[in-house]
């Protein structure tokens, strides 16, 4: 799929990744439907883009703020992307955690991306050819502590993802799954990126994800991993999970030790 084809819905287009995905889309010559919750941090991509971008500023955990981006698209005619992007992580250890942190991460990362992907399919089914993407984690293949909500998330969009394919196999809508590694966004605190440098762990800048990202739109592949050697711990936990519980016991008091700093909810992109 070319860029210059794409009448992009992107969710999440306020955080860090989300903005470089907006600059990069739009510069390939996409026509972009941005949908956050800070508008002002868009506004000088709006400038710059007119017409070739969108603003929507909505709650995707609600049925109304659903509904608005569902009617926004409409308006957009020839949407044939769903870019989900949006996401929020707390880097905490889980008893450490609410029950109002708990569902607002699964309300976030799962509930709004099934619910809105599936309020939108019927429009992309309509087109010659369309692409719904998940932003999904290396934590959604490998659990991790300090994280374990968020990858009970990521694990389910995962799954939803996978099952979505092979629903659709049969269809003109391709499903794809993007799963980064670290990033240096909001979404991680300061906590979380002590805790990276301790494990001397690798952290991607937005841009690089956002470049990734757009490689993977024009590929034809179904799954697509960033990072080395991220990608080989996730085949590792495929096939010999027992090697990586013992490698992350070992990781175990370096991560509770930063783990006494309370995360910060941020979105993903």
């Amino acid at each position: 799929m070319q860029l210059s084809e794409c009448r992009v819905v992107l969710t999440g287009a306020s955080g860090g990744i989300g903005q470089a995905l907006v600059e990069q889309l739009c510069d390939g010559g996409a026509t972009v439907l941005a949908v956050g919750r800070r508008m002002a941090e868009l506004q000088p991509l709006s400038e710059r883009f007119g017409e070739r971008l969108r603003l929507v500023n909505a709650d995707l955990t609600s049925s109304a703020g659903r509904q608005m981006v569902v009617e926004a698209t409409r308006r957009l005619e020839g949407v044939n992307v769903l870019l989900n992007a949006a996401g929020i992580n707390r880097f905490a250890l889980f008893e450490a955690l609410d029950e109002t942190q708990i569902e607002a991460m699964m309300a976030v990362n799962v509930t709004a991306t099934l619910q809105l992907t599936r309020q939108l399919l019927p429009l992309l089914r309509s087109q010659p050819e369309a692409l719904v993407a998940n932003l999904g984690s290396t934590y959604g293949s490998i659990g991790y502590p300090g994280y374990a909500t968020y990858c009970a998330s990521k694990f389910a969009l995962r799954g939803f993802t996978e099952a979505l394919r092979r629903e659709y196999a049969d269809t003109r809508v391709r499903v794809l799954y993007i799963a980064p590694r670290a990033t240096r966004t909001g979404m991680n605190d300061s906590a979380a990126m002590a805790l990276n440098a301790a494990l001397k762990s690798h952290v991607d800048e937005p841009t690089h994800v956002a470049r990734a990202v757009i490689r993977a739109i024009g590929e034809s592949g179904n799954e697509f991993y960033l990072g080395w050697p991220e990608k080989l711990f996730v085949r590792l936990n495929q096939l010999l999970p027992g090697l990586i519980d013992r490698a992350l016991r070992k990781q175990l008091p370096v991560v509770r030790r930063f783990c006494r700093h309370d995360g910060v909810n941020g979105e993903s992109s």
